[in-house]
């Protein structure tokens, strides 16, 4: 992702190392939201994103799964409703305190809270997150099982060209 200026690279670390702070006791947190946002950057610089979306979506990557910790912590479960209730007021936290935009927080927040009900998909920054999500989920899915089952299930779930080409690849 290239950035108009260092600052907002800089600050998009710093959520990194909160993000890394807030999983140290479920380390696959980390490693799983890394690679999201690797799928995120992927599917970011081929279909050609904006660098205020490209950021607005590597933020929600970075952040979508921030609840899951506390969800565990609360009600014994990570489950997905859970992770996207107790992850809204982390992420504004977090994103409050290294001065977001309003607009940013507000569009990262609405992405974190929704990111396992893709009915809510309302945009090309969620879709991308979701994708991305989807496409790292996907290694444990039964739909990687043979290449007519994998085709099917991208042609069906994934719509941006970047991330049906991405899925396409790491699971064919």
């Amino acid at each position: 992702m290239k950035y108009k200026d260092i600052g907002e690279s800089e600050k998009l670390d710093q959520v990194i190392k909160e993000m890394k702070n807030i999983f140290r006791t479920v380390p696959y947190g980390v490693d799983h939201t890394m690679k999201v946002l690797e799928n995120t950057r992927t599917i970011i610089e081929r279909e050609n994103v904006d660098s205020q979306t490209g950021c607005i979506i590597e933020l929600s990557a970075v952040l979508h799964d921030i609840g899951s910790v506390e969800a565990l912590r609360k009600y014994g479960s990570m489950g997905g409703h859970l992770q996207e209730q107790e992850g809204v007021p982390i992420a504004r936290n977090i994103l409050s305190e290294h001065d977001y935009e309003p607009f940013v927080i507000e569009r990262v927040c609405y992405i974190v809270g929704n990111h396992h009900t893709p009915e809510k998909i309302d945009g090309k920054d969620f879709q991308i997150l979701w994708e991305a999500d989807l496409i790292e989920n996907m290694q444990v899915m039964d739909c990687t099982k043979d290449t007519e089952t994998l085709r099917q299930f991208v042609s069906k779930k994934i719509k941006t060209q970047a991330g049906k080409a991405l899925a396409l690849c790491k699971y064919s």
